[in-house]
């Protein structure tokens, strides 16, 4: 693994075994070489001069000509061919001075290509050399012993010393501060608490911990991470072939022209004119150099690239597959709101079905206990339970019997409205029953991600001009997320084989990337031209499979891959046409006779040195993206964290409105109006008035301007005018319910706010929270 295979080596052998203190050290003999030389010459002692010169020359035609020889063995041939004549015809020649400029000139692209190289490859080789290769495990009589990494089991008690590299996947035993900057690209760090996952490779930037393993070392996400690097460092793009196929074809091009120059005058001072301009092993090397560059980058950004060929293909994208769950949306469903049967605690309800749902695995259950701690909700250890695949768990919570999953049979009135309302959100439901009967349900939501919309505008922008979704999901639930997102087409209801086949027929069409996050997804990934895996919360098939990896849960991440790649590649063909370009104009005019060997050496190796550090723009620049400063960032994540606040009053306020329209003489009424115009009062509008004073001023750098936040501002105005609204019919229904006379205006208060707030939510999500880096 990481082994380069011989035929994609490039073609600089001696470069490779030198170290940067003996390329460096070289250049600078040779530059002192010529500068006493250039001395001596001045001081009259010409002979001397010529000396010093010939014996540079001689010091640099030494390792090109064995470096030719072992080309030539193995059946290479290569642009070191054009280097060896040029030295040794400047020796036959008596160009001395233009032997040791050449001379010297090589070691400095030689040494600047290796820096480049090295320069472009820190982040790569980053990640390589802080792998973690050993893990001290806690003995079971006592103790902790050290033991190599692959010797860690699933199961194993791990600790995590302050400083140290996690060694596998696993979770922790207690709280953690977390560095995951390397694996995911984020700079904060972040708290774990006991019995969260943590994945491999991420720093332990608190103090020591207990890591209970649940994979393997070759299973974990850093592996995985790993031989990405590894192969991204191992294997060239297909524009870096083209460049040594052009090349091969530029050697006898060079040879020709320099024969005939020196066949049409006679001088064969001309051949050696052309020999010394056309030397372009720097120049060649910048196409690679350029690739290389955009893979440091994006590895940067949270997007391990498998190879340079693959990020090369990236960058000619046309056309986007992508999956919904996990991909479009968050793959991680939470409860959206509860609907309990009259009379009934929605706190309760939740409690209960989280108590019961604790010793299950499913990813619904997961999501119900997620909510009642995040809500401080007391669990109780559920007792007799059973779960039936498909149908749902039972157990005894408090000596109550509880059943959490499907439903059979005739729904009541209260239960078939719930139903009703899950289909038209495009939701789950999960009910909640004891032995009378339903008494709760749950509808489960899986929202579209933030940056969602706003990434598919970006990768529009770069250059995809088709962007399809397909999903096993039902249509309606599908057409839901295509519209908020804004695909071109969508396919719903569909197998692993018809995504496959999908994937397969776009291929043919334009260069295809899919995106996925699951095992189902791995067929698809590797049919594409750029599988792209969601390997923060999918499945290691997909992430073997895939020709890269978003190491971070945030697809806008996938933007800026493509943005980079682009660009990398926009500055490679640039690099190798216009570098070859002039290489091949400063030819004509040395086959001409218009420049001498010394000024042609001079000028081509400018050229080689400028190529070179164009092709080092790629390091920078092509991202879309505007920057947020560091305080505005911390604002949008205090202010994004809030909104989960906002949310839970949302669903109180639509349960009131529903309560409204459906008993609105119930003696409920009355005190739930007023606890829901309570909260909207005391959370709601200071939370609106806090981003309007705070929020959308620091905003206006990043957006361009103050009419960016325009819109939402207005929308601030009509949520207090709807919420005074509401507060007026209470007023004129003093302390019992509202009258029947404020039904109608009342209703359309309550839910004419739900709708207002719900979009004002995702619109700030989208345009505003997304820009968090």
């Amino acid at each position: 693994m990481g082994t380069k295979p011989r035929e994609c080596v490039p073609e600089q052998p001696v470069r490779h075994r030198w170290t940067p203190a003996r390329e460096w050290g070289l250049l600078a003999a040779l530059t002192v070489g010529v500068l006493i030389g250039a001395g001596l010459w001045f001081a009259g002692r010409r002979g001397a001069a010529d000396g010093i010169w010939a014996a540079a020359t001689v010091a640099a035609l030494a390792p090109a000509a064995w470096s030719t020889l072992r080309q030539v063995w193995r059946r290479q041939f290569g642009v070191d061919v054009i280097a060896v004549l040029a030295l040794a015809g400047a020796l036959v020649v008596h160009e001395y001075l233009a032997g040791a400029v050449i001379a010297a000139m090589l070691a400095t692209g030689r040494s600047l290509e290796s820096y480049a190289q090295r320069r472009a490859t820190r982040d790569l080789r980053a990640l390589l050399e802080r792998a973690p290769r050993s893990a001290r495990r806690r003995r079971a009589g006592g103790g902790i012993e050290t033991i190599p990494l692959d010797r860690v089991a699933v199961g194993d008690r791990l600790v995590v010393g302050p400083g140290d590299v996690v060694p596998v996947d696993g979770t922790v035993e207690e709280a953690a501060t977390l560095d995951e900057s390397a694996v995911t690209g984020e700079s904060q760090l972040v708290g774990r608490a006991a019995g969260e996952p943590v994945a491999s490779g991420v720093v332990n930037a608190g103090a020591g911990f207990g890591l209970r393993a649940t994979r393997n070392a070759a299973q974990s996400t850093y592996a995985g991470i790993v031989r990405l690097a590894e192969e991204a460092t191992a294997r060239k793009a297909p524009i870096v072939r083209m460049a040594d196929r052009y090349a091969a074809a530029f050697v006898p091009f060079t040879l020709v022209l320099a024969g005939l120059g020196w066949l049409l005058s006679g001088e064969f001072v001309r051949a050696v004119a052309v020999l010394v301009v056309a030397t372009p092993c720097p120049l060649l090397l910048a196409t690679p150099i350029a690739i290389v560059s955009g893979l440091s980058r994006v590895a940067r950004r949270g997007v391990l690239v498998r190879d340079g060929g693959s990020l090369e293909l990236l960058g000619r994208a046309r056309t986007l597959l992508v999956d919904k769950t996990g991909t479009l949306t968050t793959g991680r469903p939470h409860a959206a709101e509860t609907v309990v049967a009259p009379g009934g605690d929605r706190d309760e309800v939740l409690r209960l079905a989280a108590s019961v749902e604790q010793l299950s695995p499913h990813v619904l259950a997961a999501a119900l206990v997620r909510q009642a701690r995040d809500r401080g909700l007391a669990l109780a250890e559920p007792t007799e339970v059973t779960e039936e695949p498909g149908r749902g768990v039972t157990g005894r919570v408090d000596g109550r019997l509880v059943r959490v999953g499907q439903l059979a049979g005739e729904l009541p009135e209260w239960a078939a409205r719930a139903r009703e309302r899950a289909e038209l959100a495009g939701r789950s439901v999960v009910w909640v029953g004891d032995e009378r009967g339903p008494i709760g349900a749950i509808l489960l939501d899986d929202p579209v991600r933030p940056d969602a919309r706003r990434t598919v505008r970006r990768l529009r922008e770069a250059g995809l001009s088709r962007v399809v979704m397909v999903t096993g999901d039902r249509p309606a639930t599908a057409e839901q997320v295509a519209l908020a997102v804004g695909v071109d087409d969508l396919l719903a209801r569909c197998s692993p084989q018809e995504k496959t086949s999908r994937v397969r027929d776009e291929a043919r069409r334009a260069v295809t990337v899919m995106v996925g996050d699951g095992v189902n997804d791995a067929p698809a990934l590797a049919e594409a031209h750029v599988g792209v895996a969601m390997g923060a919360t999918g499945a290691t098939a997909s992430a073997d499979v895939a020709d890269a990896v978003l190491t971070v849960d945030r697809l806008d991440r996938l933007a800026d891959a493509v943005e980079i790649a682009r660009h990398a590649r926009r500055i490679a063909t640039q690099s190798a046409v216009v570098g070859m370009g002039l290489a091949v104009l400063a030819m004509l005019f040395a086959a001409a006779g218009r420049l001498p060997p010394v000024a042609g050496a001079f000028l081509q190796e400018g050229i080689d040195v400028v190529v070179i550090l164009n092709a080092l723009r790629a390091l920078g620049g092509g991202l879309r993206r505007r920057d947020v400063p560091a305080d505005t960032r911390e604002l949008l994540d205090r202010y994004a964290g809030e909104h989960g606040d906002v949310r839970d009053v949302l669903a109180a306020l639509r349960d009131t409105a529903d309560l409204v329209a459906t008993r609105p003489d119930s003696p409920d009424c009355g005190p739930a109006l007023r606890e829901v115009h309570r909260r909207l009062t005391e959370r709601v509008l200071p939370h609106e008035a806090a981003e309007e004073r705070q929020l959308y001023p620091a905003l206006a750098g990043p957006l361009g301007s103050d009419e960016a936040t325009s819109t939402m501002s207005r929308g601030h105005v009509e949520i207090r005018r709807l919420v005074d609204r509401i507060g007026g019919h209470l007023a004129q229904a003093g302390a019992g319910p509202p009258r029947p006379d404020q039904v109608p205006d009342l209703l359309a208060a309550l839910y004419g706010l739900d709708a207002v707030l719900r979009l004002h939510l995702a619109q700030e999500e989208e345009n505003y929270f997304s820009l968090r880096e």
